[in-house]
């Protein structure tokens, strides 16, 4: 039986929504203190403006709408997919307010790539943004990857008890530990101890590249954001290639893995075997497709030379891990060919693993597709009545049952489709099938690698097509789906 919500169901929502609102609005204090040290007072109001309007529609909302219903799973799942949409907008005022953007949707659109951890970017004159306005744009992409709402859980106390809908409606479907709320804090937990790591490391290495010690420390710190993330913004408009900087490019790949590999393997390594990352099946699915798809691009690239190989490679890692660094010149990548841009294409689509900042099709999903064709050869290999099970190692032996086929596959199909419905768009505007569909599967995958098509001159239906895209394949598709069903039975009554 569907359930029919009346006026006490979206009173509780919207009062849960307004918490959470409060709790994201806390995130905009950072840039306020940072525009305070640095003395950035117009930037400062920005955030002030920000700040006040995302605080006061969070307070507006918890007081005129009480919680008159036990939140449920339902509730969960529609206030993610709203919640979404609304922290992007408000995130986007503060962007809109700095002049780099010829329009709200155009802010819109950097709020939603920032929070998706996308990376596709509408913003004019990069290199003259403020540190402040710098700061939020990659605190947004910290605070998507970690969880918008699960950002703010673990702030607020109210709504806990329906804190696993939350969880798995943003696209986490494995608890790390049984209590989603400690969960919560182990990802946050992982990330901060990264965070020390990565900023001292690319710190480090841009200091030693020339930067100045204040410069290299707030490089570094956006970096790692963007990297651990894989979220692909960065604060110079050449994006990494700026820093003209092999140390910097290895030492983003390996953040760039770290954020593509599952949270609940981080728990294993940290706390039980170390050996799990030699046996786990994502893992493995994740060596051999970038084995698979750099002997391709090698093939692809070879008679331009050994060091355009080496900025494919780059390019390849960041389009698995679902980051969008690029080391490359501004339509240098239009130049690939076609077959080296299908492998990156490919790469983009499969993404990284569960549970983890990445978006894509996901490694265990690409894993037991390819796992279950096996297996169906192998049954009709088999005597008539025999019955066969394969199995895989994913923290512990599982069996690949009819269940987690069914899963991967309608997945696998969602996502294919959206790639597909993207590109056809984007053709119907006169871009090449190819750049098209290049551009659909790095908005829907949450990538960011970009072949031109995203500008400010691109039409505003397209724009507007990409943050769907991007909301979309964020969330990964099965809260909005049951958002829409729920919209749809109060239609209904």
């Amino acid at each position: 039986m569907i359930i029919s919500p009346d006026r006490r169901d979206f009173s509780t929502i919207l009062n849960i929504l307004g918490r959470l609102i409060l709790g994201l609005s806390l995130f905009m204090i950072i840039p306020i203190i940072v525009a305070l040290i640095k003395g950035e007072y117009s930037p400062l109001l920005d955030f002030l403006i920000g700040f006040a309007f995302s605080a006061g529609l969070g307070m507006l909302l918890t007081l005129i709408f009480p919680i008159k219903k036990e939140a449920s799973w339902i509730h969960a799942f529609f206030i993610v997919s709203l919640g979404w949409i609304v922290f992007s907008l408000l995130g986007a005022i503060p962007l809109y307010l700095s002049t780099h953007f010829s329009s709200f949707i155009d802010a819109w659109f950097e709020s939603m790539s920032g929070f998706s951890t996308t990376g596709l970017i509408l913003i004019q004159d990069l290199d003259h943004l403020s540190i402040s306005h710098n700061m939020w744009r990659h605190l947004t992409m910290f605070i998507g990857g970690q969880g918008i709402i699960l950002a703010s859980l673990s702030i607020l106390t109210r709504a806990r008890s329906v804190a696993l809908g939350f969880y798995i409606g943003e696209a986490r479907q494995e608890k790390i530990l049984p209590n989603v709320i400690a969960t919560s804090r182990f990802i946050w937990k992982v990330s901060f101890v990264y965070l020390i790591l990565g900023v001292i490391t690319f710190s480090t290495i841009l200091y030693n590249q020339g930067l100045s010690g204040q410069r290299s420390f707030f490089h570094a710190l956006w970096l790692f954001f963007a990297s651990f993330d894989t979220g692909g913004f960065t604060p110079q408009a050449q994006n990494i290639a700026y820093y003209h900087s092999f140390s910097l490019e290895i030492a983003t790949v390996v953040f760039m893995i770290l954020g593509a590999i599952n949270f609940n393997l981080h728990f294993w390594l940290w706390n039980k075997s170390k050996k799990e990352i030699f046996r786990n099946f994502e893992i493995r699915t994740f060596f051999f497709s970038i084995c698979s798809l750099s002997l391709i691009l090698y093939f692809s690239l070879i008679k331009m030379g050994p060091a355009m190989f080496r900025k494919g490679f780059y390019q390849l890692i960041s389009a698995h891990s679902g980051c969008g660094f690029t080391n490359l010149a501004s339509g240098e990548l239009n130049h690939f060919p076609a077959l080296g841009l299908l492998a990156i294409i490919f790469a983009m689509m499969i993404g990284g693993g569960i549970c983890s900042t990445t978006g894509g099709i996901k490694l265990m999903r690409v894993g037991i597709v390819f796992k279950s064709f096996f297996m169906e050869i192998k049954r009709w290999m088999m005597p008539f009545r025999a019955v066969y099970k394969d199995r895989f190692h994913h923290l512990q032996s599982l069996v690949l049952s009819d269940k987690r086929i069914k899963e991967a596959y309608l997945f696998f199909f969602i996502f294919i489709f959206t790639y597909a419905a993207g590109a056809i768009i984007a053709m119907g505007f006169g871009y090449p099938a190819s750049e098209a569909l290049f551009e659909s599967v790095s908005a829907t995958a949450n990538v960011g690698l970009s072949v031109g098509i995203t500008s400010p001159a691109m039409p505003l239906v397209l724009k507007l097509v990409y943050i769907f895209q991007m909301w979309a394949g964020r969330l990964e598709f099965i809260a909005i789906f049951v958002s829409l069903g729920f919209i749809l039975s109060l239609f209904r009554r």
